[in-house]
């Protein structure tokens, strides 16, 4: 339970009340959640989508990234080995978890998982 409650973020009524996770507003009806007010003032980009290495470093578009596992390539013998550098990644939305655009040398453009690889 919330000891001293905010007052009402759209009609400033300090006579709030909690109900279950919620924080309720009688003069006007207002519900919130009074976490989600606080970090989505304080964050400033609130709903952006962090992507995080193997090891939890904040990738970035443009980063330098050195892979920590050894991949395998459909339809090529060889496949990536340990300890290659991608250079330039993008990050996108990629399905089955794969949220990394890239392009390696030898292999072309590829997708990967951020599970894989590391921040160089």
């Amino acid at each position: 339970m919330i000891e001293n409650l905010p007052p009402c973020p759209k009609c400033s009524c300090e006579y709030t009340y909690e109900m279950n996770a919620l924080v309720v507003c009688p003069e006007c009806g207002h519900e919130w959640v009074p976490a989600a007010e606080g970090s989505a003032e304080g964050g400033g980009a609130a709903g952006e989508r962090v992507v995080k290495d193997s090891v939890g470093n904040v990738l970035q578009d443009g980063d330098a990234v050195v892979v920590v596992k050894a991949l395998k390539v459909k339809g090529s013998p060889s496949g990536i080995k340990a300890g290659t550098k991608v250079r330039g990644i993008r990050l996108v939305d990629g399905v089955d978890g794969h949220d990394i655009d890239c392009k390696i040398d030898g292999f072309g453009a590829m997708q990967l998982k951020s599970s894989v690889v590391k921040k160089a």
